[in-house]
């Protein structure tokens, strides 16, 4: 059988540019490419057929050979002959842009498609959302993670029925092909078994021959007490299955704790602000504020507490992760200033005000306004 003149194959004029060749190989190669039509050795003929055409116009020494001699040029012993090129259809043609084209080309199939460097299954990520207090106590949770797992048909083989892989015939099934560049021999995963040296001809109809199935399972995973915002779990083995029985990914869950209304995290140490009244700030007394647990606990005020004061209960705050310490808990009291007040607090007040000596009752503010004054003498000179 007389094979096909390489323009005619491509599709292109006796006179395209490189360019022009290059676009043609392109729409060709991944309109036959085996991991598009696993099982089809028609496609992988015209794979094979398109791959070799474009190794020949690609190179102006082989285009000049090919337009003067033919195929005759390429033939042992003839014009072309000893030049690096297998005529028998190998894969060197594209091995300068099968990255480019083909490099996060996944799919299974009778072809043998499937990731480089031994079809382990990817890892994945997870975001959870979780509480304060759940970040505190820690918990236990069932998380739902669409995924892939190994075929049940199959066991995880890619072949129907129980059948054995076969040697890869682009390869020999070294997993590996070579191609001549000028004067550079250049090796490559083989593109038809992705680097297994086997393929799969009876491929198995419920995954395809990838030896594994999409499906969302459920996993049980705890969460350890102390975690903090950005924490980093990760299951083992949990990740999408391999190709054909390779190992599985690992599953990584990244933890974000949920804003709090009421108390603010800072590592270890919670952080809570607690309004009192004035009375209570001026005479002293106590106050009742919760933790982290859920409990209230109570806080003495001594009497002339000032706004931002804190008060530190030692113990109080998170768990610290891996340890039975905590960290402490620290509420800062803002002093509330009476409002709606009646004719008889007010009348209260003003007498407080008429009796107060202001440098002994307010202290700070008397000598804000001290230093007020003097800037303003200062000034004036």
């Amino acid at each position: 059988m007389s094979k096909e003149d390489f323009y005619t194959l491509l599709g292109v004029a006796r006179d395209a540019d490189t360019d022009k060749i290059k676009k043609a190989y392109r729409k060709l190669a991944m309109k036959y490419h085996p991991d598009r039509n696993p099982g089809d050795e028609e496609a992988e003929r015209k794979f094979k057929e398109v791959n070799e055409a474009y190794e020949v116009l690609k190179d102006d020494e082989k285009r000049a050979a090919f337009d003067r001699f033919g195929h005759a040029a390429f033939e042992q012993g003839g014009p072309g002959g000893g030049g690096g090129f297998s005529g028998g259809g190998g894969f060197g043609g594209f091995a300068d842009i099968f990255d480019e084209m083909f490099g996060d080309f996944g799919g299974g199939g009778g072809g043998g498609g499937g990731p480089r460097g031994g079809g382990r299954g990817s890892d994945l990520r997870y975001n959870m959302e979780i509480t304060l207090e759940e970040a505190f106590e820690g918990k236990k949770s069932n998380i739902r993670v669409p995924t892939s797992v190994t075929c049940d048909n199959c066991t995880g083989s890619g072949a129907a029925g129980g059948a054995a892989p076969v040697t890869c015939s682009t390869c020999g099934g070294h997993g590996r092909v070579r191609t001549q560049q000028g004067f550079f021999t250049v090796e490559r995963t083989c593109p038809s078994c992705q680097g297994t040296g086997q393929v799969i001809k009876e491929p198995c109809t419920s995954c395809g021959g990838q030896g594994r199935v999409h499906k969302e399972k459920t996993l049980s995973v705890t969460i350890p007490a102390g975690v903090e915002d950005g924490t980093r779990i990760r299951l083992g083995d949990e990740g999408e299955a391999g190709l054909r029985g390779a190992p599985a990914g690992d599953l990584y869950i990244f933890l974000s704790v949920s804003p709090h209304r009421m108390f603010r995290r800072d590592g270890a140490n919670i952080h809570c602000r607690a309004p009192i009244p004035m009375t209570t700030a001026a005479l002293g007394g106590s106050i009742e504020v919760p933790t982290v647990e859920g409990k209230l606990t109570r806080i003495s005020i001594p009497a002339g507490a000032q706004s931002g004061q804190q008060f530190r209960l030692k113990g109080k705050g998170m768990h610290i992760l891996r340890s039975n310490a905590r960290g402490d808990m620290f509420v800062q009291v803002a002093v509330e200033t009476p409002v709606s007040l009646n004719a008889r607090q007010k009348e209260l007040l003003k007498d407080f005000e008429e009796e107060s000596d202001h440098q002994q009752h307010s202290p700070e503010s008397h000598g804000f306004f001290d230093k007020v004054k003097e800037l303003w003498e200062d000034l004036k000179e």
